[in-house]
C-alpha cells in the first residue's frame, strides 16, 4: 500500500485531498482482510473484495452504511491498488477486477420554470447606486440573458472575449471543456441585453483596470471571475425569492424548455457542447415528468 500510494503521489501526480482519501480507504480495506486472514495482497480473492464492497454498504459498528458514491470511490481505491500489484509481481491475479462499483442513483437536472427564470432576469439589474452600480447592474443582466439564452457554462461565459461576439449574426463563440470550442446562437433578449452592456456599462467598468479583451468586467476592470459570477446569480436568486439556484441551474433550465419545446435532443447535445448525446438524454427524463403532470390535469380518466 505505501509503495502504491507514493506511486500515485509521485508518478501520478494526485492531489493531497485525493491521496488522503486513497489512504483512508486502503487502511480500511487491508484491516478488513486482515480479520478475514489475508496477510498478502496475492492471498485476497474475488469473494473478499465483494465482501468488503458489502461491508461499505451496510456498515458495521465503528462505520456508518456509505453512498454508492463513497462506496464507488472506495473500491476505486481498491482496484487501482490490485492492479498495481498484479503490474508489480506481488500476486498472479487481480481479484478485483471483475467487481464493479456500485451506480449511484441518477439525479435529474435542477431547472426552474419559465415564470422563475423571468424573475431571474428581471431581479439581475438590482438597486442602481450611482454610475457604477447601474454599470453593474447592466453586466449582471447581460451576463444572466446570456447564461439563459446560450446555455454556456458559467466558466465559459466568463472566459469570453467581446471579439467572440457577433451580435449582429446573433452567435457566440465559446471554449468549452477541454478546450473544445462551439458556435452557440444567442437569442435576441441576450443580444439586446449584452449589447446595451457593452455601449453604456462595459466602458465604465474599464476605467478602473488597464484595459483588456474580456467580455465580463468586474469593478476593478479585470475580468470577472467565476465566483463574481456565482454572486451575481446568486443575489438576483435572493431578491427573486428563488432557493437552491446554482450556477448550472440555467443551463439545466435551457435545455429542459429546448426540448419541452420540441428540440431534437442532438441539437441541444450540440448546443450543450456534450461529447456524447447519453449526457444530453438524462434532460429527456426531466421532461417526461411534465407530460404526466399534463396528462394527470388534462385526461379525463388519468386519476382515480
Amino acid at each position: 500500500m505505501r509503495t502504491y500510494l507514493g506511486h500515485l503521489a509521485v508518478e501520478r501526480g494526485l492531489a493531497a485531498n485525493t491521496l488522503s482519501s486513497y489512504r483512508r480507504d486502503l487502511r480500511r480495506y487491508a484491516q478488513v482482510q486482515g480479520g478475514r486472514g489475508r496477510t498478502a495482497i496475492g492471498e485476497v480473492t474475488e469473494d473478499d473484495v465483494r465482501a468488503f464492497l458489502v461491508g461499505l454498504r451496510e456498515g458495521d459498528e465503528e462505520h456508518p452504511p456509505l453512498s454508492a458514491g463513497s462506496a464507488a470511490r472506495a473500491l476505486v481505491a481498491v482496484r487501482g491498488l490490485h492492479r498495481f500489484a498484479l503490474r508489480e509481481g506481488l500476486a498472479e491475479g487481480d481479484a478485483a477486477h471483475e467487481v464493479k462499483p456500485p451506480t449511484p442513483p441518477r439525479r435529474l437536472p435542477k431547472a426552474i420554470s419559465l415564470d422563475e427564470v423571468e424573475r431571474l432576469l428581471a431581479a439581475a439589474s438590482g438597486p442602481a447606486d450611482g454610475d457604477a452600480g447601474v454599470a453593474r447592474g447592466l453586466r449582471d443582466r447581460a451576463l444572466l440573458e446570456l447564461l439563459y439564452g446560450s446555455g454556456a457554462r458559467i466558466s465559459e461565459a466568463v472566459g469570453l472575449d467581446a471579439d467572440d461576439l457577433d451580435l449582429r449574426e446573433g452567435f457566440a463563440r465559446v471554449a468549452g471543456k477541454g478546450g473544445k470550442a462551439r458556435i452557440v446562437p444567442i437569442g435576441d433578449y441576450a443580444r439586446q441585453a449584452v449589447d446595451a452592456y457593452l455601449v453604456r456599462a462595459r466602458p465604465e467598468l474599464a476605467k478602473a483596470g488597464r484595459g483588456g479583451p474580456a467580455l465580463f468586467l468586474n469593478a476593478r476592470g479585470g475580468r470577472l471571475s467565476r465566483q463574481g459570477a456565482w454572486m451575481v446569480l446568486r443575489a438576483a436568486a435572493d431578491r427573486a425569492g428563488l432557493s437552491d439556484v446554482s450556477p448550472h441551474t440555467l443551463r439545466h433550465s435551457f435545455a429542459t424548455h429546448l426540448l419541452d419545446g420540441g428540440a431534437d435532443v442532438r441539437v441541444v447535445q450540440e448546443l450543450l457542447g456534450h461529447a456524447s448525446v447519453t449526457t444530453t438524454q438524462v434532460y429527456t427524463l426531466v421532461t417526461v415528468q411534465l407530460l404526466r403532470e399534463v396528462y394527470a390535469t388534462s385526461h379525463p380518466r388519468a386519476r382515480s
